[in-house]
């Protein structure tokens, strides 16, 4: 097989394995539905992966690259103002609600809601990619703070990691109920929050 097309067969399996596992579930996803949704054969996985897990870990890791390439070419960062960009970002993220629930639901929220305790591997790299992510908004809420509310008790790195508790449970509600609304209106509470935070602007 070419070096090009051991990528590409590599990137189909990972994209197929973040659509099935936040659809189905990590533990109910089969390494046949992957390589289905994927359209290659176990043999073209095993190539490539030795276990699920192996894939899992790989998908995370695909996942969180993803997530922030896409973040970190978003428009809201061109913003002068620091809360303005924090704003954006949850103003991006309420966007980003859109199609069926496995199109905008977190792979990294929905893996580790199943595995924590069974799959400490797969539960490190989501902790990982996760805190990541929120450590690049505390950059933002941290400018915000100092220029906002100096006196503010709450540190910016804690209120970077809410966002994200935030996030995760609007989406598990979305799934309970079934309706992407649900996330957007906790998205919108969430914004409302953060501005009552830096009420002095």
């Amino acid at each position: 097989m070419a070096r090009a097309q051991q990528h590409e067969s590599k990137t189909r399996l990972l994209d197929a394995a973040m659509h099935v596992i936040r659809a189905k579930g990590y533990e109910a996803t089969t390494v046949d539905d992957i390589c289905s949704a994927a359209g290659l054969t176990k043999g073209g996985f095993f190539h490539h992966f030795e276990s699920k897990e192996a894939l899992a870990l790989a998908a995370a890791d695909h996942f969180g690259d993803m997530a922030a390439r896409h973040f970190a070419a978003a428009s809201y960062h061109a913003a002068a103002d620091p809360l303005d960009r924090l704003l954006g970002y949850v103003d991006l993220r309420t966007a980003m609600i859109a199609g069926e629930l496995p199109d905008f639901t977190c792979l990294l929220g929905t893996m580790v809601q199943e595995v924590y305790e069974t799959h400490p591997a797969i539960r490190a790299a989501c902790d990982r990619h996760i805190s990541e992510h929120a450590a690049t908004i505390a950059k933002d809420i941290s400018e915000a703070k100092r220029r906002y509310a100096p006196k503010a008790r709450w540190s910016a790195d804690s209120l970077a990691l809410f966002t994200q508790a935030a996030i995760q449970g609007a989406f598990v509600l979305a799934k309970a109920r079934h309706e992407p609304a649900i996330a957007a209106g906790c998205l919108a509470h969430l914004r409302r929050y953060l501005e009552t935070l830096f009420a002095d602007k």
